[in-house]
């Protein structure tokens, strides 16, 4: 199987599993994540996010709620944020008040999960899978405070932490082991694209069969082939950013004798190559013909910010 073979899931999952047909791979997903049987009912769309372009709820990627009524939250992230963890909170505190009106009483607060599945190193831990949820613990005692038998019979949860929001990081680059567990076969196939006939984990079979590039048609084909060369022009043009940048900032440290002046040129050597990188992805993307949403997906843009940079380009 070619490396290409199969298209890239970060591409592939705004798109395959925002269709009802493919609900059986996104449930296998999610349950393989949770460990436990989770059955999708539906995929939502913000009223805001379809009102507002420039809401930042927008870069949400999939938003479903399943036969429980619990709201799940996936985030496919490639480029590098330093305020990424801002950006889950963001999206959580968003996604909860959006599902309960004003007159609704707070026992009608939506469960959720943030499933967040990015491909540079996000924070510092040398897991490649992580889990956060609410305890509350005793100062004193040490104990953690738990539902009563009458909340645990009301709200069907057990741990007062099951009712706040819970996340998952997926950092898939530091995925370097041979795949063991079935989330093992996940993150792999998340990092390589690749499903091995040995592949058994729950929705794989069904993704192995839908994300073939061959199965493709003729506009699907030519946006994942756009998309891959986003990727690589974006990876070009960082590295060549970084390494311009520590150029100059050496020159600048040597030429005036200060530390900072190092830190400084790599600062704006990364901003610029950043910069022309971006406006770069915008105009090949817009020349295969790409939505201005989907390329506003590829480069994390406001559609008002592509819009301005295609206008400039037409203007020269």
């Amino acid at each position: 199987m070619g490396k290409d073979s199969l298209v890239r899931f970060d591409w592939a999952a705004k798109r395959l599993l925002r269709q009802k047909s493919n609900f059986v791979v996104l449930e296998g997903f999610v349950s393989t994540l949770l460990g436990e049987d989770i059955r999708i009912e539906r995929l939502l769309e913000s009223e805001g996010n379809k009102a507002n372009p420039e809401d930042k709820f927008n870069r949400v990627d999939i938003l479903a709620e399943n036969s429980r009524g619990e709201l799940i939250i996936i985030e496919i992230q490639n480029n590098r944020e330093l305020d990424y963890f801002h950006r889950m909170l963001y999206g959580v505190s968003k996604a909860i008040t959006e599902y309960i009106d004003e007159s609704d009483p707070y026992a009608r607060v939506k469960k959720l999960y943030s499933i967040n599945i990015v491909y540079f190193d996000l924070g510092q831990g040398e897991d490649y899978v992580y889990h956060g949820n609410t305890i509350f613990r005793g100062l004193h005692k040490k104990d953690v405070l738990q539902l009563s038998a009458r909340q645990q019979e009301q709200f069907t949860y057990k741990n007062i932490g099951d009712l706040f929001p819970e996340y998952y990081v997926l950092r898939v680059d530091e995925f370097d082991k041979k795949a063991v567990t079935p989330l093992d076969e996940w993150i792999s196939f998340l990092k390589t694209g690749k499903i091995p006939d040995k592949f058994h984990a729950k929705g794989l079979a069904e993704a192995r069969k839908r994300l073939r590039v061959d199965m493709l048609g003729k506009s699907e084909k030519a946006e994942y082939n756009a998309h891959m060369e986003a990727l690589r022009y974006q990876r070009s043009v960082i590295s060549t950013g970084i390494i311009e940048g520590k150029a100059e900032g050496r020159e600048e440290g040597i030429a005036e004798g200060k530390a900072e002046g190092r830190a400084e040129g790599i600062a704006e050597g990364k901003a610029e190559g950043e910069k022309k990188k971006t406006i770069q992805v915008v105009l090949e993307s817009h020349k295969v013909g790409l939505p201005v949403e989907t390329i506003a997906a590829i480069t994390q843009l406001t559609i008002a910010e592509i819009v301005s940079i295609l206008k400039e380009a037409t203007a020269l």
